[in-house]
């Protein structure tokens, strides 16, 4: 499902309005009726109180939609304005003018005493205040209202976004109105899939009010519908379904080679060799004993030294993928051992952890001279140290610079988080739709690697095994929650569902799953 920018859906009205001749007010009677039909079947109409707050742009004109359509069907319904009415415009305001004609309570708010016996004897409210282009915090009276309508404890229906979150971030605007269900118009905006204004909008609907697909497929941003893994050889041996190499562990830190090379199994792979400090290996050893294990030379402090860089250059040429930074440290002779092997091996080089650490300081040195697809999986606070961004512009502006950093880089990059955002450096997004809050636990971040991993070496190309790897590492995150809660969770859990996960995806998923996935249902 596309995806758009507040500014690529303006463009989209536009080119409906000029190109095809889709006037104003059609898309607005289009979005309103959309509206009303889910208010209809959630809640039923007749002889049912309603309460419609309206803003005074277009997010008010389809609140207006909404409450002649009410009135029309039998429901009693009142209209309650934050502004001046006489500054309606264009469809907004002819349907405004329709509004005043019928036997319906239409007010300006003065103040948050006017509305509060309306709003303890209604049945439903609907959210038309702001759409999609707020760009200021909420305050004074306008707060007052969200404030009621979160504390009513009545079913909210918010017009396109629920007011108060920011359309292009999905960031919370000082405070934002908590809908039940929410009817997103032409397609869903960024800040309708992104956290926290994902949760914010109950359940999402879109319809694309007439809009030709033909408009909006050549859009970057997507959610993470991914392609389907192809079938496993029944012939086949280990060696047919991948050989990768991860160079991973230091002392103190041996869960994080043992997912990663363990989860590459449980997804899927065939063959997976672990080179780590040769004092971890013996425990590593007890514990995942389907691991092909490759001692190493170790630094005074336990990592693996830069004298193995020759052997491990022989042995990567031999691999289908490598994966190098899970648990690594960040001691000095093993960051240059990083960096030196990441501008030299010539397979598809997955970099995670602290092997994104040690990049970072020639990141585009290294990455731009590689011949081979290099895959980079950072956490917010690793994408910050890549970017030289704050944490907190990065949580703004996820998207632009995810699509600059994966196109300056030449790389795939997984942002991971709430809603995962996979880039790929022809400047397409995907935003990954499963997984939930239990994933964000230490080991996570190295099922991940072995899964994406994984999903490489059953034959998928290296953008749709990152895809497919994300996906699948959050389905297994979402059957550990089923089965456990989302408290508690570790790596363990994930790997030991990952089998599952892949079984579930190859067999198709039910119709509690699929809602789940699909990110908005289409009316």
């Amino acid at each position: 499902m596309k995806i758009s920018r507040v500014t690529e859906m303006r463009e989209l009205d536009r080119t409906a309005i000029e190109k095809f001749g889709i006037a104003e007010e059609l898309l607005m009677e289009n979005a309103g009726m959309a509206t009303y039909a889910v208010l209809s079947k959630e809640t039923g109409i007749k002889g049912k109180n309603y309460i419609v707050f309206c803003g005074i742009g277009n997010n008010g004109g389809d609140g207006l939609v909404i409450a002649r359509k009410i009135h029309s069907d039998g429901g009693n319904v009142k209209v309650f304005i934050l502004g001046d009415p006489n500054q309606f415009k264009g469809a907004a305001k002819m349907n405004m003018d329709i509004v005043r004609k019928l036997p319906v309570e239409t007010r300006r708010i003065e103040s948050i005493e006017m509305i509060k016996s309306d709003m303890y004897h209604c049945d439903a409210i609907v959210d038309a205040i702001f759409g999609t282009g707020l760009v200021r915090e909420i305050k004074g009276l306008h707060g007052e209202v969200v404030d009621w309508i979160n504390e009513s404890g009545t079913k909210v229906f918010s017009v396109d976004i629920p007011s108060g979150v920011n359309g292009d971030s999905g960031e919370i605007m000082g405070k934002s109105v908590r809908a039940d269900y929410t009817v997103t118009f032409g397609l869903p905006k960024i800040g309708n899939i992104l956290y926290p204004g994902y949760e914010r909008c109950g359940k999402l609907f879109v319809t694309h009010i007439s809009f030709p697909p033909s408009i909006y497929n050549s859009l970057k941003i997507e959610t993470n519908h991914t392609p389907e893994i192809p079938p496993r050889s029944k012939n086949g041996h280990k060696g047919d379904f991948g050989e990768v190499l991860f160079i991973a562990g230091a002392a103190g830190y041996m869960g994080a080679p043992y997912f990663a090379a363990l989860s590459f199994l449980k997804a899927g792979g065939g063959y997976s060799r672990l080179a780590a400090p040769g004092s971890i290996i013996p425990f590593i050893g007890n514990k995942g004993s389907e691991i092909v294990l490759v001692p190493q030379k170790e630094t005074a402090s336990g990592s693996i030294s830069l004298q193995n860089k020759n052997a491990l250059l022989e042995l990567s040429e031999k691999m289908d993928m490598v994966v190098i930074g899970p648990g690594l440290s960040l001691d000095e002779e093993t960051r240059q051992l990083v960096r030196e092997l990441a501008e030299e091996i010539g397979k598809p080089l997955l970099i995670d952890g602290d092997g994104i650490t040690a990049v970072c300081k020639d990141l585009q040195q290294i990455l731009r001279h590689r011949n081979a697809e290099t895959v980079l999986t950072p956490h917010l606070g690793e994408m910050s140290r890549m970017t030289g961004k704050s944490v907190n512009e990065i949580e703004i502006h996820k998207i632009d610079i995810l699509q600059h950093s994966a196109r300056d880089l030449n790389a795939v990059i997984v942002l991971k988080g709430a809603h995962s955002l996979i880039g790929l450096p022809d400047e397409r997004v995907f935003i990954n739709l499963s997984g939930n809050c239990g994933m964000a636990s230490a080991g996570s971040g190295d099922v991940l690697a072995g899964a994406i991993s994984g999903m490489f070496g059953l034959g998928m190309s290296v953008c749709d095994a990152v895809r497919k790897g994300v996906f699948i590492h959050g389905v297994a995150g979402d059957l550990a929650a089923e089965e456990k809660g989302e408290d508690g969770i570790t790596a363990q859990d994930l790997m030991e569902k990952l089998p599952l996960a892949v079984k579930m995806d190859r067999e198709g998923f039910d119709e509690t799953y699929r809602n789940r996935y699909i990110g908005a249902d289409i009316i």
